[in-house]
C-alpha cells in the first residue's frame, strides 16, 4: 500500500532536483515512532486493519524497546523486515523509470543504508538493492544507473571502514549519531549536564555543535581506511555539524568530498 505513495514522492523529488545528486536514506527510525500512542489512535488502526484492538495492542507491546535509538532500527529493520527496504527500492527505481520515460533530466540515485556496523550487514543490504534493481530493469527492459552506500554513524563502522568500503560507493558520516555513540551521550538528554561540562572545561564546546577531536579521529580513520580499499569512494558528512564553520574546515582538511546540513544553517556555514 505504501509503494505508490513512495514512488510519487520520489518522482517529485527527482523532477525538482533536475539532474542534481539525490541521496535516499532507507528507513532508519525505530518502528515505535510510527505506532499509535493513545486509545483513539489504536482504535483507528484497529478499524483500518480490521483487527481486534487487543491484537493491535499486543503487537505494539512486542515492538516496544527500552532504548530504541540503539535498538531495532536502520539496517536491522531491513534484515528483520526486508519487504520494507524492497518496497522502498522498487519505488526509487520505478520513479526513475517514469522520469526517464517523461524525458526529465536523468539522475543517478544514491541509495544509503543506515546504521551499518558490520561488513555482513552492508553485503546483505546491497544484495537486496541489486536484486530489486535487476528485477525492475528486467520487467521494464531498461538499464538503470544507481549507487549504493552507507551511513557511518557507529564507532565500529568507522574502525572497520576498510571492510565496509568493499561494498560501498560512498560513505556519509552521520555525525549526530556518531557523536552520541562515541561519547555514550543521548543528544536529547544532554542539555541536563552539558552546560556544567562546558563551565568546568571538560568540554570546550558542545560536541553536538562542533565535531569533537575523538569523533574527528574516527572520521579520519574511516576516511583513510575506506579510500585504501576503494580509491573512488565518495565521502562526506551529514548532520548539524555540516553547518558549523570549524567542522567544515576539519572536513576539508582531511579531504572529504562534501558536507551536508539543514537548509537554515547554510548561511552560517
Amino acid at each position: 500500500k505504501l509503494l505508490p505513495h513512495q514512488k510519487n514522492d520520489f518522482i517529485e523529488i527527482f523532477k525538482i532536483m533536475n539532474g542534481l545528486p539525490v541521496t535516499v536514506r532507507l528507513l532508519d527510525p525505530p518502528l515505535h515512532e510510527f505506532l499509535p500512542k493513545n486509545e483513539s489512535e489504536i482504535q483507528d488502526v484497529s478499524n483500518s486493519l480490521e483487527l481486534p484492538v487487543k491484537e493491535v495492542e499486543s503487537r505494539i507491546n512486542e515492538l516496544h524497546e527500552h532504548n530504541p535509538m540503539l535498538g531495532h532500527r536502520g539496517c536491522r529493520l531491513g534484515i528483520s523486515f526486508p519487504e520494507i527496504y524492497e518496497m522502498q527500492c522498487r519505488a526509487i527505481f520505478e520513479a526513475l523509470i517514469e522520469c526517464k520515460n517523461k524525458k526529465h533530466k536523468s539522475i543517478i540515485p544514491e541509495i544509503m543504508i543506515p546504521l551499518v556496523s558490520t561488513e555482513a550487514e552492508i553485503k546483505i543490504m546491497k544484495n537486496l538493492v541489486v536484486r530489486i534493481a535487476d528485477k525492475v530493469q528486467k520487467e521494464n527492459k531498461i538499464k538503470l544507473n544507481y549507487l549504493v552506500g552507507t551511513m557511518i554513524e557507529l564507532p565500529r563502522a568507522a574502525i572497520k571502514a576498510k571492510d565496509i568500503a568493499k561494498h560501498a560507493d560512498f560513505f556519509s558520516f552521520g555525525t549526530n549519531d556518531l557523536t552520541q555513540t562515541t561519547f555514550g551521550i543521548s543528544r536529547d538528554d544532554s542539555g541536563k549536564f552539558l552546560n556544567d561540562y562546558i563551565e568546568n572545561k571538560i568540554f570546550e564546546i558542545d560536541p553536538f555543535v562542533s565535531i569533537d577531536e575523538g569523533v574527528g579521529d574516527l572520521i579520519e580513520i574511516a576516511t583513510i581506511r575506506g579510500r585504501k580499499q576503494n580509491n573512488k569512494i565518495k565521502l562526506g558528512i551529514c548532520g548539524e555539524h555540516g553547518g558549523d564553520p570549524k567542522s567544515i574546515h576539519f572536513c576539508s582538511k582531511i579531504g572529504l568530498d562534501y558536507v551536508s546540513c539543514s537548509p537554515y544553517r547554510v548561511p552560517v556555514a
